[in-house]
């Protein structure tokens, strides 16, 4: 894994306008081991590699989720939960790393695989491959910003200001495509599957294409929930296809991006501890929340002060640090997978599913408890803890959104977009605008890179208009309510 990122970090940027040799003549001048085209599945492993560790990353100067989710406050420095996404450029930051780092390999992937000698049902597999991973990242640009430049992105030979798509028409393409990948899968012929050693492009899978359809159905599965207020039939029929098609079944099938710890680590730890930050604690929010319900997972997850859990206030200074709950070891590891759609995530959107009448395997009292079940077995809770977690904070029928909106934000603790989805459609917990916010109201949405004003003004002042205004208060066309 190691040898793979160092080798194919080497395309980032770049990678768009390698090319291969024009003549024999220059190949003459080629270096075989510095190729001017790279191989398909470095340009894969870097788009892995970086749209994993910066939807997971907690640093003040990326996505912010989880303040947006109001989880983690701050110590020293309280900018970011007061909602400033000005001073440290993160729009920018976070658009650039999913635009240029991550879309731009996989776009490139693509066209570089074509000229790769293949079997053409491993080809067929590759191909899916990059083509899954591709509406994975479309879909957290979608669900961060709204609408974005979509189907004249990547066209820098013909289109340099892209317009932006409208998001509901992006979405409605991305299930399309989803369908379209999964039905040309061989799943008995692996895609990058390893060659030497243990790793391959595909740091997620090795190509292990039944996990990869499992995986797309669970992305077609969140895209289908999130449509639930706007346009419910539509919703109906996706979430029943994901599910009939076959989702996430398991903690092994969670798309997890693994870190050797070496060259490369999980971004919590390089933040909180490679950085020595002392400047992030759990909210109190959290504490207070966890606290009522008698949750077993604050052992697993949070230090003591004396002997209490006590959260930080969200959108205050809290200083000094050791006055504070911090996070446990149990996020400080180095080698801690970034888990950007787990088996929980996947149950607690089975268990609204049937809460909204859908079909999906099972009544809304029974997934629910498989939801919490599976969050508690995945932080190490024993069985005895977990029924009687479940015997004191049973499914509540009436008030649903509440039920699976509060356990399913629990649970998605530091998985900040997934948590940020369920807060945005399910309006549970309540989440408060703190008193020094700069906003009017919580985020709804990541505001619009600010270099884009300056580089396709046009278009995306013509976005702003559209959805209302580009404020990180303008709800998404799918948050309804």
């Amino acid at each position: 894994m190691k040898n793979i990122l160092k080798t194919a970090l080497t395309g980032i940027l770049i990678s768009a306008s390698l090319v291969s040799c024009q003549s024999d003549m220059t190949s003459l001048n080629e270096d075989p081991k510095h190729p001017s085209t790279l191989p398909s599945e470095n340009l894969l492993a870097t788009a892995l590699f970086q749209s994993s560790y910066y939807m997971d990353n907690p640093s003040v100067n990326f996505n912010n989720y989880r303040f947006f989710t109001q989880q983690w406050a701050e110590g020293q420095y309280p900018q970011e939960t007061q909602y400033d996404l000005v001073t440290r450029n993160q729009p920018r930051n976070h658009f650039n790393r999913m635009y240029v780092y991550s879309l731009n390999n996989i776009r490139q992937a693509k066209e570089n695989l074509k000229k790769e000698v293949e079997t053409e049902d491993i080809r067929t597999n590759k191909l899916a491959t990059l083509e899954i991973e591709e509406i994975f990242i479309w879909e957290n640009l979608v669900d961060t910003f709204g609408d974005v430049p979509y189907s004249e992105a990547f066209k820098p030979n013909e289109i340099l200001t892209p317009k932006y798509d409208d998001a509901k028409t992006i979405y409605i393409d991305l299930i399309k495509r989803i369908d379209a990948a999964i039905a040309t899968i061989k799943p008995s012929v692996k895609g990058y599957a390893p060659i030497t050693g243990d790793y391959s492009g595909d740091l997620v899978y090795s190509g292990n294409m039944p996990k990869w359809i499992k995986f797309a159905n669970s992305v077609k599965l969140r895209l289908g929930i999130n449509l639930a207020d706007v346009d419910p039939t539509l919703a109906k029929a996706t979430v029943e296809s994901a599910i009939a098609g076959g989702v996430i079944a398991s903690e092994e099938d969670a798309y997890k991006f693994k870190y050797d710890g070496n060259t490369f680590s999980n971004p919590v730890f390089d933040n909180l501890v490679a950085s020595n930050r002392d400047d992030f604690v759990p909210s109190e929010i959290v504490i207070n929340t966890m606290n009522s319900l008698s949750d077993p997972r604050m052992e697993k997850w949070f230090t003591k002060v004396g002997e209490i859990y006590k959260g930080g206030v969200f959108g205050e200074l809290n200083d000094p640090y050791s006055d504070f709950s911090h996070l446990n070891n149990y996020f400080r590891s180095s080698t801690t997978a970034s888990n950007l759609l787990s088996y929980t995530e996947v149950n607690f959107l089975k268990a609204e599913a049937a809460a909204r009448g859908y079909t999906a395997g099972g009544t809304a009292v029974d997934l629910y408890a498989t939801a919490v079940t599976s969050s508690m077995k995945e932080n190490g809770v024993a069985d005895a803890a977990i029924d009687a977690y479940l015997a004191a904070n049973p499914y509540n029928a009436v008030n649903w959104k509440q039920s699976i909106g509060v356990q399913a934000w629990i649970a998605m603790f530091n998985k900040g977009f997934a948590c940020w989805n369920f807060t945005r459609r399910l309006d549970n917990p309540t989440l408060v605008n703190p008193p020094k916010s700069n906003l009017s109201s919580v985020p709804y949405r990541m505001p619009y890179s600010d270099q884009e004003y300056v580089l396709n003004g046009a278009n995306v002042n013509a976005a702003a208009s559209k959805i209302g205004g580009d404020k990180a208060t303008t709800k998404l066309f799918w948050d309804k309510f």
